[in-house]
């Protein structure tokens, strides 16, 4: 059958129109519609966003600290928690309240991360794992075991990111107690890349505890290199890595600048602070287990803040005795080593 010109014209004019009403009648509908102009949903850095928040105003540096269950649950007749203390010392110290506001706390285990979004810190919560298998990091790690020094590792390699992500930060232990602002304490020099604590004010003897770096492809290379031995390094802590990579001249290799920090300002139970008008932390170092840092750790609040009322009350014009102030001696910690019986909380 043929169709004349004028009855293909009005067919193809109905298609259209067609075509027309159906393309309307979708758009009009609203989820039609969002569906077509919507984008894919961003992809959340949570790294980058706490970060963010711990960072602002602080020049895109941060205070950073790790906790697990352990940490921050009581156990037995103790009142207080190693996270308990910490907190307590940026509330007793001279000028730390503030840096709350730049503080990080990096959650291994979900009770550690509850319990750090109650007391309304900036959180993070650390998925640990190894080769796709989960990892509890949860019960206490008895210096130098290997849970210890695995979870060490882990923490070194979380710290890479954060360079990574271009913030710079203080690695704090939780057991370092801050009496002073570490920050008015630091070197000011911006081509200083790190500022590290040392167990003793004669050498070398660094202590990853506590430290300050700036996020710079020097200190990237530094991390990434530090990382890498970790499966050549077996028996050995990262801290023992990365002062092999000090001895061996590799610092230099790469042109990073390292300050040694003076035990005078940031102190520690392996070498008293003599001067309680310049320490500045006080760090559990030299101790093997929890309840120790714990009762000894309570004993240096408890000096700190006798030394500032005795302070207190000669700047009120109080007639006082020249000041003169020494550390609660350590017991607990010394007499941990000698503890064979001691079993670590899970």
């Amino acid at each position: 059958m043929a169709f004349s010109h004028s009855k293909v014209g009005v067919a193809v004019s109905v298609l259209i129109t067609g075509v027309i009403y159906i393309l309307c009648f979708w758009s009009g509908d609203p989820l039609i519609s969002s569906l077509q102009h919507s984008s894919p949903p961003a992809v959340i850095d949570e790294l980058e966003a706490v970060l963010e928040s711990a960072g602002s105003g602080n020049n895109k540096t941060v205070v950073i600290t790790m906790v697990n269950k352990a940490y921050v649950e009581k156990s037995g007749a103790s009142t207080s928690t190693v996270l308990d203390l910490f907190l307590e010392s940026l509330w007793e110290g001279e000028g730390t309240r503030h840096l709350l506001d730049h503080l990080l706390l990096v959650a291994v285990d979900q009770t550690a991360y509850d319990r750090c979004r109650f007391l309304r810190l900036h959180c993070y919560r650390l998925e640990l794992t190894d080769q796709q298998q989960p990892l509890d990091f949860s019960g206490e790690k008895v210096y130098m075991s290997p849970d210890f020094i695995q979870m060490m590792w882990r923490r070194t390699l979380f710290l890479l990111q954060v360079l990574r992500h271009r913030y710079s930060f203080i690695f704090t232990d939780t057991d370092v107690m801050w009496l002073r602002n570490p920050f008015s304490r630091l070197n000011k020099n911006e081509s200083v890349d790190l500022q590290i604590s040392r167990d003793s004010p004669n050498d070398h003897f660094i202590n990853t505890g506590f430290y300050h770096i700036r996020s710079n492809e020097k200190t990237i290379s530094l991390f990434e290199k530090w990382y890498s031995m970790k499966d050549n390094s077996t028996g050995m802590k990262e801290q023992d890595v990365l002062k092999s990579l000090l001895d061996s001249g590799f610092f230099d290799t790469i042109g990073l600048t390292v300050n040694f920090l003076e035990t005078v300002q940031f102190s520690g139970f392996c070498n008293d602070s003599p001067d309680f008008g310049a320490v500045t932390t006080v760090h559990a170092n030299c101790c093997r287990h929890i309840p120790a840092k714990i009762a000894d750790l309570t004993a240096v609040l408890n000096d700190w803040k006798r030394y500032k009322v005795a302070v207190g009350k000669r700047r009120s014009g109080h007639k006082v005795k020249r000041l003169k102030f020494r550390w609660t001696p350590h017991d607990n910690c010394w007499g941990s080593w000698n503890d064979t019986h001691y079993k670590p909380r899970q």
